[in-house]
């Protein structure tokens, strides 16, 4: 990251999928956003400090809440996995986890102790809620699972083409080997919603500590458009600035890795999304807040939208804002160079 004075709150995310693929044509993998904890709204608690740590293989977060009333306080505090939808037979997403309801490997201490969490789990196609239906077929809900997909497969054929009718399944056609015939597979086409959740009481005139952590969901490119001038020529370019608040300087650093004779970079490109946006959901502003971006090693690249950022080591950089409201959420970009052969 070249300027320490970006503009927080232009990168505007969200719980859908976003899907940035190089301009090249290589490969890429997409992102699925995610933030922070979500509670039910109480006039009487106030998040004192939120401390964020974001990287491309860990998030974490530190707050104090507190209750400013005379009388503890129960609410519902709640942990939104972010959406997985898979549309096509060739969708290519990006899930740290096999785990079918805790895709992110969430995790969660009160008071330094283990949180255990419920889960809901619920299948949505055209905003047509289908978990009744594809639980009564014994079909899991992870649809990015091949599991789901093997599932799909051993249904009857009345089951598959009532699947395929209600769009809740594709059909795919490859053979098994190289000499084989073509055979037909049904795959999974619908959007998995997760929440975690757990009722916690606040007592009354203390302050909570709650830490949770996770691994992010880490969109890839195998190359990258950026630095390339036929990128720049491209509609969704400027779109794609002001995303990541990328500025000159990134861009001049990223052009010079293009090769003699070549127009693209091979720079491996790397996109995280965080959703900060629900922090303002408080009783009043974030009291103290502070985040670090971690780009990974100190060669690489690294851009995001922020105000007052400062370089605290080769490879972090800081935020920190007190009555803080956030307006927007945090789009990461980072680059790395291509391996040495």
């Amino acid at each position: 990251m070249t300027s320490p004075t970006k503009a927080f709150g232009l990168a505007a995310g969200g719980l859908a999928l976003l899907v940035a693929t190089a301009a090249s044509g290589n490969d890429s993998t997409a992102e699925l956003a995610a933030g922070g904890l979500v509670l039910t709204k109480s006039p009487a608690i106030e998040m004192r400090s939120e401390d964020l740590f974001i990287s491309p293989g860990l998030v974490k977060v530190h707050y104090k809440f507190a209750n400013t009333s005379a009388s503890d306080v129960t609410v519902t505090v709640a942990f939104p996995m972010p959406d997985i939808t898979t549309e096509g037979i060739d969708d290519t997403l990006s899930i740290p986890t096999k785990d079918p309801q805790n895709i992110l490997g969430f995790s969660t201490l009160v008071d330094g102790k283990p949180v255990v969490a419920q889960v809901e789990q619920k299948a949505f196609k055209n905003g047509v809620d289908q978990t009744a239906y594809l639980r009564s077929l014994g079909v899991p809900l992870a649809p990015h699972l091949s599991s789901t997909d093997d599932a799909l497969d051993r249904l009857p054929q009345a089951d598959k083409d009532a699947l395929v009718a209600k769009q809740l399944a594709n059909i795919d056609e490859y053979a098994t080997d190289a000499n084989g015939p073509l055979q037909k597979h049904w795959v999974a086409a619908w959007t998995l919603k997760t929440t975690y959740f757990w009722r916690q009481t606040f007592p009354a005139g203390r302050v909570l500590d709650v830490q949770h952590r996770y691994t992010p969901s880490l969109g890839e490119s195998a190359g990258t458009s950026w630095g390339s001038p036929l990128f720049a020529k491209e509609p969704q370019y400027a779109e794609r600035r002001a995303h990541y608040c990328v500025d000159d300087d990134f861009v001049a650093s990223a052009a010079k890795t293009i090769k003699p004779g070549e127009q693209y970079s091979q720079m491996t490109e790397e996109r995280l999304e965080y959703i900060l946006s629900s922090g303002a959901n408080w009783k009043s502003p974030i009291g103290h807040f502070r985040m670090v971006v971690d780009k990974g090693a100190a060669a690489n690249l690294v851009s995001f939208c922020a105000t007052g950022v400062r370089k605290i080591s080769p490879t972090q950089f800081e935020v920190r804002h007190t009555n803080f409201t956030p307006t927007g959420d945090v789009s990461i970009l980072i680059l790395l160079p291509p391996a040495k052969a």
